[in-house]
């Protein structure tokens, strides 16, 4: 190579990294990514505290991370490189022909063993007959369809521990599940189960409370077959970069006759809808049912019988409208955002059965559920 080809190749990149650079500082910050899902980094404020203790540097970077020029589509880019050279695990996400599916690491601190105690210490704190309900993800359920070698941890030997803990009903999700494992129980780009997925932990549900025999056939039980979305890219397409998947659709399947639903997202009683038709045009399309995260919902169907509270993540949302059927009044709490006792919410509002319903990778990490035992 000449020396003149050394100081043009020099001179070049340097215009091409002062010209990022520019361009950077032309474009206006932007708040959200919608493509990850997440909040982008601001501005830091130079301060000397921060510049001493070296937190400002960290933030700069962060923030030329996340503010840098077409980010989207050059985090793409990174993924499809990654991808020819044979990677299969992105961000904690394993790619699996058409199909994304999440790495599930250990737990840490015990996590998994401190939450069964939680558990067992609410079943102690009332009379109320408390189940347990752990909801394998596709990493368990589809594990044959990982890359070869990958790791992911056992579900299935921890929840068969879980069926162990005294004083609690289990309910066998993982046997339900397995049996379906040819089907479409999963998104291929997010995590949560689909509403056909949900159905058959309804299904599974039912039976564990002895209400088997009340279970509405799939034909009965999907009363509106047409997708409300086909272009649903979830939060595995967020996390991996891997951008050239076909979106997933979301399916509704309850009408919403004959129910009402009441949110306290503010601690304000306020009128909500088991289908938020809102959420179907952002991100977070699975957000639509029942309105997302929320610390308190309640479903009412005055031609149901019992009263149900459900312990929840977010997989109980696509769930709870199957039970809305049979059930007089369907509780949710949510422990990240509502701080009371749970059993003493279940005392108060005549609740004849409590289900801790969590997907097992939010179980054996939720510091929250020790709120259980209060």
């Amino acid at each position: 190579m000449t020396k003149a080809y050394g100081r043009f190749l020099t001179a070049f990149f340097c215009l091409f990294l002062g010209g990022l650079l520019a361009w950077h500082l032309l474009l206006p910050d932007r708040e959200r990514s919608e493509t990850e899902n997440r909040t982008l980094a601001q501005r830091p404020e130079l301060t000397w505290s921060a510049l001493a203790d070296g937190s400002y540097t960290k933030a700069v970077e962060g923030y030329f991370a996340d503010q840098f020029p077409l980010r989207d589509g050059w985090t793409g880019l990174k993924a499809r490189a990654e991808q020819v050279l044979g990677k299969r695990e992105f961000n904690n996400v394993y790619l699996c022909g058409d199909t994304l599916i999440a790495k599930v690491d250990p737990p840490l601190e015990g996590m998994e063993e401190k939450n069964l105690r939680h558990a067992a210490r609410l079943a102690e704190r009332t009379e109320i007959p408390v189940y347990l309900g752990l909801i394998p993800s596709a990493a368990e359920i589809w594990r044959d369809r990982l890359p070869a070698g990958a790791e992911s941890w056992d579900q299935a030997a921890f929840i068969a521990r879980a069926e162990e803990l005294e004083g609690v009903e289990p309910v066998d999700f993982l046997s339900a599940l397995r049996a379906r494992a040819e089907e479409d129980i999963f998104y291929r780009t997010d995590h949560h189960w689909t509403t056909l997925g949900a159905y058959y932990g309804y299904a599974a549900l039912m039976e564990a409370l002895g209400r088997g025999e009340e279970v509405l056939a799939v034909e009965a039980a999907k009363e509106r077959d047409i997708p409300v979305s086909n272009g649903f890219q979830g939060t595995l397409y967020s996390q991996s970069g891997i951008h050239w998947l076909e979106p997933d659709s979301i399916e509704f399947w309850v009408e919403e006759r004959g129910l009402s639903v009441t949110s306290w997202r503010d601690g304000t009683p306020r009128e909500a809808r088991l289908y938020d038709d809102e959420y179907l045009g952002k991100k977070d399309k699975y957000a639509a049912f029942l309105g997302g995260n929320q610390p308190l919902c309640v479903i009412r169907n005055e031609e149901g019988t019992g009263r149900i509270l459900l312990i929840r993540d977010s997989y109980a949302d696509s769930l709870a409208p199957f039970l809305a059927r049979h059930f007089e009044e369907v509780h949710l709490l949510d422990l990240r955002y509502y701080r009371g006792s749970a059993a003493a919410y279940a005392q108060e509002n005549g609740v004849d059965e409590i289900v801790v319903l969590q997907s097992v990778p939010n179980f054996i990490t939720d510091r929250n559920l020790a709120l259980l035992g209060q």
